[in-house]
């Protein structure tokens, strides 16, 4: 059974006004007459303009793809209906090409891997975990996969809306226009960006990676012509692309209307924070060294950095974390500046009992030991995340109660109450999204209320474990008000429970002291009977 791949045509650059002979069909060369009369072939896609019977096979592109500005058409054939017994084959996203495991050409397949997944609704660190396994690549292919991945993440509404206005039909298997986003997003970086590599580089490997992956070695040409496209008009796609807000803000609609709604003043100043490179900022273990001491161990290593907050410190320039001095000793762990406010929050106490609800990957949980002699309980549905925890505390020299439960429930209780309760719920997570890009392609404008919802059950559910005079922390790393502000107010209102002062809402809008993700932060007393 031969796949019959569809064609995929480039689009050609606009003529001058002066060579248009006149509108509508009676304007048109006969042979564009002529075809645009034709029917369209029954069980042809529906998103392709001027998407027909492709036209007779040029010795030229025997790859199938062809350019609309470069192909003579013949008189047209009559339509032809598809063989109902045709399949598409299913792509071949582990396939390891035979590249060079040092080669741009292989990191920007494995990428294009990791992003085709995503795109099909999967977490990119899932994501890259898959491609890593598959391809057994050195650990600096393993970088500059994950590099080229997040950087296809942050720029890809520009990237699609660019590889729109160049091609008349979405490339198909979904992962060649992986593989040509993943270019332009090296060819097209960021303003004030210095690009990452040469642009001959970038479409040299590019063309290189195409040709060898078996499910679109035949498009390696339309790669290449794509891409020497783009660098010759680069100036006019971007200028008509940055037109529309998907690739001005490279955020789904929806999440840009929602944060215009929610902050009339800021929106712009939070979506671009989003798109921004998060900093390392690191969480001293007040137990192992005082801050001032480390910070001169890092001025030792050749380190450039400073104090953001009471044991917060943000390094100059990112580096691996097994770079990181007194990282594996468990003297620092890496927390948001943000996170490191929920701890003091708590106001701790030698000898209370803790719950960290929703606990997983465990950064508030070392931080909550690190602060007290508690007796914690930490709580995640995941028993894998779970092991994260226990793996960060012991790298700490902390110990916990670890469970793996349903913190909605009460079937891993055993009725004592507790003095503090930390809630960290679930939601959309817009809050994190500049270190998780892949969240704004992946969630949807309904799971807002969704989350929501379940996160007013798993609060109700906490509150019945909390002993009078009690403290409840909650804590979302969403922008939305419907699940930070409008889900504290609810909550206390069921409760009639106390508001404490809290931060409130914390926008991600960079600036001095300001560098962080966003967060919400509610807390909440429990009356005495």
């Amino acid at each position: 059974m031969t796949d019959k791949r569809p064609t995929l045509s480039l689009k050609p650059k606009a003529k001058p006004a002066s060579d248009r002979r006149g509108a509508g069909a009676a304007g048109r060369k006969p042979a564009q007459a002529a075809e645009r009369a034709q029917p369209r072939a029954q069980g042809q896609g529906q998103g392709s303009q001027g998407q027909g019977e492709r036209a007779p096979a040029q010795p030229a592109a025997a790859s199938g793809y062809q350019l609309k500005h470069h192909v003579v058409r013949a008189p047209r054939e009559e339509p032809r209906l598809r063989a109902s017994h045709e399949v598409k084959v299913a792509p071949q996203r582990d396939y390891k090409p035979d590249l060079k495991s040092d080669s741009l050409a292989l990191a920007l397949l494995g990428a294009a891997s990791a992003v085709a997944r995503v795109q099909g609704g999967m977490a990119l660190p899932q994501a890259l975990s898959i491609v890593f396994g598959a391809y057994d690549v050195t650990p600096q292919t393993r970088g500059a996969i994950q590099d080229i991945a997040y950087r296809t993440m942050r720029q890809l509404g520009r990237s699609e809306t660019l590889l729109g206005l160049m091609t008349s039909k979405a490339p198909e298997p979904p992962m060649l226009g992986a593989l040509l986003c993943a270019a332009l997003s090296l060819l097209d970086p960021p303003e004030g960006t210095p690009a990452p590599y040469e642009a001959f580089t970038v479409v040299d490997q590019a063309v290189t990676g195409a040709a060898a992956h078996p499910d679109f070695a035949h498009a390696k040409a339309m790669v290449n012509a794509v891409l020497r496209r783009f660098l010759r008009e680069r100036e006019s796609l971007v200028e008509e692309a940055l037109r529309t807000p998907l690739a001005r803000w490279n955020y789904p609609q929806w999440w840009i209307d929602t944060a215009r709604a929610a902050y009339p003043r800021d929106w712009e100043a939070v979506l671009a924070a989003g798109n921004a490179h998060p900093p390392l900022t690191l969480r001293v273990n007040r137990r192992r060294q005082e801050v001032a001491a480390y910070l001169q161990s890092l001025q030792d290593a050749g380190l450039d950095a400073e104090q953001v907050g009471p044991y917060a410190v943000r390094l100059a320039q990112a580096i691996n974390v097994s770079q990181i001095p007194g990282f594996a000793e468990g003297v620092v762990s890496v927390q948001d500046a943000g996170a490191q406010l929920a701890a003091p929050l708590l106001d701790l106490q030698d000898g209370m009992r803790v719950l960290d609800a929703c606990a997983a990957p465990g950064g508030k949980s070392g931080h909550i030991l690190e602060t007290a002699n508690v007796e914690l309980t930490a709580v995640d549905t995941d028993a894998l995340r779970l092991g994260r925890v226990g793996d960060n505390l012991g790298r700490l020299g902390l110990a916990a109660q670890l469970v793996t439960a349903d913190a909605g429930a009460t079937d891993w209780w055993d009725g004592r109450q507790y003095d503090r309760i930390l809630a960290d719920v679930p939601c959309t997570a817009s809050g994190i999204v500049r270190r998780h890009p892949d969240i704004r392609w992946l969630r949807r404008k309904s799971d807002t209320s969704q989350l929501a919802t379940l996160s007013a059950k798993i609060l109700d559910n906490l509150w019945q474990m909390l002993l009078p005079n009690g403290k409840l922390l909650f804590v979302t790393c969403s922008l939305w008000p419907q699940e930070s502000e409008a889900q504290a107010a609810a909550f206390a209102a069921r409760h009639d429970a106390v508001r404490l002062d809290a931060p409130g809402q914390l926008l991600p809008v960079g600036g001095a002291g300001q560098d962080h993700d966003g967060l919400f932060y509610a807390l909440f007393q429990k009356k005495a009977a």
